[in-house]
């Protein structure tokens, strides 16, 4: 089994993903401007003063907010779930993701046994070893400052991802952006948009055990608030080809989220501190030295409340020969921990976002996420342009 540690001082991944000089940490935040714990919501789309956008988007396809928030959102019936990419709608549920809601929460875990890639195999590298996935050291605000936790509604219940603060280009130095994977926001080919996506950045600061949190107050859980999405945008691959196992929409697994702060007027980035570019013309990955994989892995033998990480040389992983070949690294995170960031050393030294966690095999030694192309750079423009300066 390859060493991490040896991998980390050579790449220098963990170094520049620890830059967060400019971070304030939870306690040192102006108390007028921190978010609200995770149990309180507040802002522009919550309570019933929402947002003429949102309103209109509700009252479109014919969503009664109040009867909504009292229960109304786990009818999951077909003709009432929603899945065209124009069609996402996320009103907020004052006191719905409370501490306890947020560790019970599932992993959507996409797993694939070997006989689910043998169409690409012509193009796969061999499978990588294992590589034992590392704790972050705490508090996760000084150390890995962008990185948190995507919740949501499925039709099996509550769902757990991970998530990335990245930078927005029409807000520099105020982003609202998070990365996630596809399969973290829309149910693909079969499905629809989930429902009460929120970002908690920073879930469980200090890496405490589920003992210890056992009658946690809030901020220790969620120390800057969660943080719910008012618009998601996903490829659409992912949303007509994606599938329980990844499909052949897993080269097209990822997702960008817009999320509002709950109270103040702060963005994201300024209250994490820190956010990273989104590289979509990655070197080959020949040429790529170590690749770093940040999440909460969630399935066994985790249990969803502390942050890990895996580095390795990557390689290529082809699902079919009609789709763009994968990243794979060895890794040993299981579920929950898809959709967190995968970072590169970047020609500044610093670190760039150039992938995410989609898939991994049922034995859980290795993980895959799709290299950002053109069409991952479409969907984030897209975003982009649509919460410009604002």
């Amino acid at each position: 089994m390859r060493s991490i540690r040896s991998l980390l001082a050579a790449t220098g991944i963990a170094a520049a993903l620890a830059l967060t000089a400019t971070a304030c940490g939870p306690e040192e935040d102006n108390a007028a401007d921190k978010p609200a714990a995770a149990e309180s919501a507040g802002g522009e789309n919550s309570g019933g003063s929402l947002s003429d956008e949102l309103a209109d988007q509700l009252k479109k396809h014919g969503v009664d907010p109040d009867k909504w928030r009292n229960g109304e959102w786990k009818n999951w019936d077909k003709d009432k779930w929603l899945r065209e990419a124009k069609d996402f709608v996320n009103p907020v549920i004052e006191g719905l993701w409370k501490p306890e809601r947020m560790k019970s929460a599932k992993d959507p875990a996409k797993t694939m046994a070997a006989g689910d890639v043998s169409g690409g195999q012509g193009v796969s590298d061999p499978e990588p070893a294992p590589v034992t996935a590392v704790r972050e050291k705490t508090p996760y605000h000084n150390y890995a400052a962008p990185v948190g936790k995507v919740f949501f509604d499925s039709p099996e219940g509550s769902m757990v991802c991970s998530g990335t603060v990245v930078k927005d280009p029409e807000n520099p130095g105020k982003s609202n952006m998070v990365w996630t994977a596809g399969h973290c926001v829309h149910a693909g080919s079969k499905g629809g948009w989930y429902r009460n996506i929120v970002f908690v950045p920073a879930y469980n600061d200090e890496g405490k055990s589920a003992a210890a949190l056992k009658n946690a107050q809030p901020q220790e859980v969620a120390p800057y608030g969660a943080y719910w999405a008012d618009w998601a945008t996903t490829s659409g691959e992912w949303i007509t080809g994606g599938g329980p196992t990844g499909g052949e929409g897993a080269p097209y697994d990822y997702a960008v989220l817009h999320v509002k702060p709950e109270r103040g007027t702060k963005s994201l980035e300024e209250t994490v501190g820190n956010a990273l570019e989104v590289e979509f013309d990655a070197p080959e990955i020949s040429q790529i030295s170590g690749m770093g994989a940040w999440g909460y892995p969630a399935a066994p033998p985790y249990d969803g409340l502390i942050m890990h990480k895996c580095v390795d040389r990557p390689g290529r992983l082809s699902i079919s020969p009609s789709t763009p070949a994968m990243y794979r690294i060895g890794c040993t995170m299981t579920g929950g921990s898809s959709g967190g960031g995968w970072f590169v050393k970047g020609r500044d030294g610093k670190s760039v976002l150039v992938s995410n966690t989609s898939i991994g095999p049922v034995t859980s030694g290795w993980l895959a996420g799709p290299q950002l192309g053109a069409g991952a750079e479409e969907v984030f423009t897209t975003m982009t342009d649509k919460f410009a300066g604002r």
